[in-house]
């Protein structure tokens, strides 16, 4: 089912969100609502705070296939890259976000199974962007600029 996708303004965007303590049905739809809201938005990543839940969850499918992860925390991180970020809670704009450009998080499965995950490039911004969300943070909140798209008169 997909979800309706909160935008910023909404005071649930800037909340801490809770941990995950049930694994369940009720998590397992939750997942499922949020890949395929992300997807009709034609996201790259989605956390729970963007569809009115207060629980550390997040998807994000870059391209590589759906990665879900349940109480996500990173770990370490490595490097540095600034470029282009959007927001499905803010739509229409972008900003330059500079961001760790590798980073490993330890989080739990829907089953409750911890792993660790590392990624480069776009899964490093993907993975901050989106923890970020679970701490009440935006990525307009770490922008240094925003970039308007030029227009041909």
């Amino acid at each position: 089912m997909v979800r309706k996708i909160v935008k910023l303004g909404d005071e649930v965007l800037r909340k801490i969100s809770k941990p995950m303590e049930k694994f369940d049905l009720r998590l397992w739809l939750l997942l499922r609502d949020m890949a395929d809201t992300m997807y009709k938005a034609d996201g790259v990543g989605l956390a729970a705070p963007q569809v009115g839940i207060l629980r550390r969850v997040v998807v994000i499918d870059i391209g590589e296939g759906l990665v879900e992860l349940i109480n996500p925390e990173i770990i370490a991180v490595e490097g540095e890259q600034a470029g282009p970020e959007g927001c499905l809670s803010v739509p229409g704009r972008r900003g330059h976000v500079v961001r760790p450009n590798k980073v490993t998080v330890k989080a739990v499965d829907r089953k409750g199974h911890p792993f660790e995950i590392t990624g480069e490039g776009l899964m490093a911004r993907a993975l901050c962007h989106e923890i970020d969300h679970l701490d009440g943070i935006v990525y307009v909140d770490k922008m240094e600029y925003e970039i308007f798209d030029e227009e041909d008169d």
